[in-house]
């Protein structure tokens, strides 16, 4: 089978938080006026992928991986996870803060939902004048006082507050307590998993009337409850070429701000590409065909390509790999 760049139907969730600006800035075809995520690549159960473009289109991510594996995925992934697709690729509007939140490690999410821990990254594409994110405490907390300031309804003074603008970009490890604030939207690349521990949600009350659920006795062990600057990821933005943004062991993303088209050589990648658009657009090509990407949009170049092709005049794309 010639695998060409696949371009996915996005998966739109309605969220208390969410907002418009999906539609109004990236173009989804959102339907609600709380829509807070679109899943442009997914592999989690119940909510997986579909081929919207070429010939492949109305095919599951499911399906191309049970029936191409290696050849979409690449041998060291197949190995590595299975017939699972290992990221969870999305754009997030938060026109409301999201809930605090932190997500287990690993072996924590094995052991209690037999799932993958959930690191992730993101980067801002768009934020309202002081906007900001909640990343980590902002200091040393025992887990006795964390305890305690949720009891008294204090947590919000232990949280570090850090203002973004385009561009900035944040990688989460797991355990450190987190939130989206109000007037961002960015994109988010994770691992597939969708366990998270919500701790604080403001108190806020669904369209039925009820509090959201919280997490509280899970999350306690949970938390990294030290102070660490190791979020804000410092990258080089320098044009026409590939910036290292993150390299982890679930996924590693560059940044590439292109003023004219670009030649990669991928035979030796092993894994799958996906490539963001979060400015400008562009035509991506392969061994076998090509197709069109532009902001809020997201490509997945199957891993037996053996080079990629970008034809653009401007365009600011995340390169993810594993």
């Amino acid at each position: 089978m010639d695998l060409y760049p696949l371009k996915f139907k996005p998966i739109l969730k309605e969220r208390l938080w969410g907002g418009t600006k999906l539609k109004e800035v990236l173009g989804k075809p959102i339907e609600s006026d709380i829509t807070g995520e679109s899943w442009e690549l997914s592999g989690v159960e119940g909510d997986i992928s579909e081929v919207a473009n070429g010939p492949l289109a109305g095919t599951s991510l499911q399906n191309l991986m049970d029936n191409h594996g290696e050849a979409l995925l690449g041998k060291s992934v197949v190995n590595r996870f299975g017939a699972e697709f290992p990221i969870l690729i999305k754009f997030i509007d938060a026109k409301q803060d999201l809930s605090i939140q932190l997500h287990p490690n690993d072996q924590l999410a094995k052991q209690r939902h037999n799932s993958f821990g959930k690191t992730e990254m993101w980067y801002i594409m768009d934020a309202d004048p002081g906007a900001k994110l909640i990343v980590g405490f902002n200091k040393d907390v025992a887990k006795e006082e964390y305890v305690q300031s949720l009891e008294e309804g204090s947590l919000l003074d232990l949280m570090n507050y850090e203002e973004v603008g385009e561009g900035d970009t944040f990688f989460i490890n797991t355990g450190k307590i987190h939130a989206i604030g109000a007037g961002v939207l960015l994109a988010e690349i994770q691992q597939t998993s969708d366990v998270t521990y919500r701790v604080y949600d403001f108190d806020r009350k669904d369209k039925n009337g009820n509090l959201r659920e919280l997490h509280t006795s899970l999350a306690v062990d949970a938390i990294d409850y030290k102070k660490k600057d190791d979020f804000k990821v410092s990258y080089s933005a320098q044009t026409d070429v590939v910036n290292e943004m993150v390299d982890c062991p679930y996924f590693k993303t560059n940044f590439m701000e292109l003023s004219q088209s670009m030649k990669q050589d991928v035979a030796d990648r092993d894994s799958f590409t996906i490539y963001m658009c979060v400015g400008g657009s562009a035509t991506i090509s392969n061994d076998w065909g090509s197709a069109s990407i532009n902001r809020g949009e997201t490509i997945l170049v199957p891993a037996m390509s053996s080079k990629v092709e970008i034809e653009t005049k401007g365009a600011k794309l995340l390169e993810v790999t594993i």
